[in-house]
């Protein structure tokens, strides 16, 4: 029999992070901007309340926010990366394992746990978040991680569950089951959705009776094991090994538009060191590059332009100098003058695990190189992001997201660190 499972969701977490440290954030209406200081990623219950909705651009909102009082942020990922790891450590003593699933949302395992009251466990560990970061949570329990989320949801829509909801529970389970829409379930996409409802599969209960070789045959071996969850057989049973990634992407908006090539060479240098981070983080190497980049669509009134080439990687590489060579080499074919570039980015394919990389004929020894790799990787991750760089990086990156709303590290710089005088 498997070991229960539980889901632990923080609420309306970038704002809560932000409510940790500016107490006139709260009881007050709050949303976060996503990159560039576009559109709202995350909104208090306040925020809803005023009908402000998830991916509402800012420049339609500014009439609400005006009237209502609206608190505008900029997205702070240093803080919220930094808090996850403290909502994290404030569960472990509550499970014998964590997996973080997103920066908001960690699953655990509840193995050795189960002659316990998990409901008044999980309750236990919300007040252990709550003291040491001050972020509201809620709790799904069940016996796979896919019943787990479905109880997350539950214990956060339905006040009667109190923040936790256990799906061990029979009464608790037919409840929800019979309630939520199969289209929010975990796994179920919107074709997928809409398949199953033209079957008459309406809620996750009718999902999880359907028959296995329906289930398959309407969306594959990924919907067989969906409902296999659903009956609380864990998917992990059936599948241990992580796919193999087919490529990799680094991609982002500007702050400012890009009108010359040696700019844009600093964006794609940086995109292209932070790919090469991310390919040996993985163990890969890849065998194609691709450097793109294009004005902005929304605004057809100006000229449009969108370049990208691809470039083959001989022998296939993780350094990122190489990977800034080969950049270089595609953002030349690419560029044309006289346009307004608003996103780029580099983009990795033909990916293999490094221990399979074919060799080639007059090869020279990488030793070096990859000891210089992992010593930049060593120094930005000690020291920051972006501590040590190249040359065709830069400095000054005019061109770096826009983030004039943006409150401070609060816990990640000793200069913005906040301090009381009594």
């Amino acid at each position: 029999m498997s070991s229960p499972v539980a889901l632990i969701d923080c609420n309306n977490y970038y704002v809560s992070c932000e409510r940790a440290f500016d107490a006139k954030l709260v009881g007050v209406p709050v949303i976060v901007l996503s990159n560039n200081d576009g559109c709202a990623i995350a909104r208090s219950a306040e925020a809803k309340a005023l009908g402000i909705k998830m991916g509402d651009p800012i420049h339609h909102l500014r009439e609400k926010v005006r009237t209502h009082g609206v608190r505008v942020l900029s997205s702070n990922y240093t803080l919220y990366g930094d808090m996850q790891r403290r909502v994290v450590a404030a569960c472990a003593a509550f499970a014998r394992d964590t997996e973080i699933y997103s920066i908001d949302e960690t699953f655990l395992d509840l193995g050795g746990f189960e002659d316990r009251d998990l409901v008044a466990h999980a309750h236990a560990m919300r007040d252990q978040v709550r003291l040491w970061t001050t972020i509201p949570t809620c709790v799904g329990i069940a016996e796979t991680k896919t019943l787990a989320k479905l109880a997350n949801a539950a214990a956060k829509k339905d006040p009667s569950f109190e923040g936790v909801a256990d799906l061990r529970d029979h009464a608790a389970r037919q409840k929800v089951m019979h309630t939520f829409p199969v289209e929010d379930v975990w796994g179920v996409g919107g074709a997928t959705a809409l398949k199953l409802k033209g079957l008459g599969i309406e809620t996750a209960g009718s999902l999880r009776d359907m028959p296995m070789k329906q289930a398959r045959a309407v969306g594959t071996v990924v919907l067989e094991r969906l409902v296999a969850e659903l009956r609380g057989v864990p998917s992990n049973a059936v599948e241990t090994i992580e796919p193999q990634r087919k490529g990799m992407a680094v991609t982002r908006s500007f702050g400012a538009p890009v009108t010359t090539l040696d700019s844009m060479m600093g964006t794609l240098s940086q995109y292209a060191m932070r790919a090469g981070e991310k390919l040996r983080n993985y163990g890969l190497v890849a065998g194609r590059l691709t450097a793109f980049f294009h004005t902005n669509r929304h605004k057809p009134e100006r000229p449009q332009y969108g370049g990208s080439r691809t470039v083959a990687l001989q022998p296939m590489t993780s350094d990122s100098l190489e990977l800034i060579g080969a950049a270089r080499r595609a953002a030349e074919r690419a560029w044309r003058d006289g346009y307004a570039y608003t996103k780029a980015g580099i983009m990795l394919d033909d990916l293999v695990g490094a221990d399979m990389r074919p060799q080639t004929l007059f090869e020279d020894d990488t030793g070096k190189r990859d000891r210089l790799m992992g010593a930049l990787d060593e120094i930005n991750g000690r020291f920051g992001k972006w501590t040590a760089v190249t040359a065709s990086q830069g400095f000054r990156r005019e061109w770096k997201l826009r983030s004039e709303m943006r409150s401070p590290a609060w816990t990640t710089s000793i200069t913005e660190v906040p301090m009381v005088r009594a």
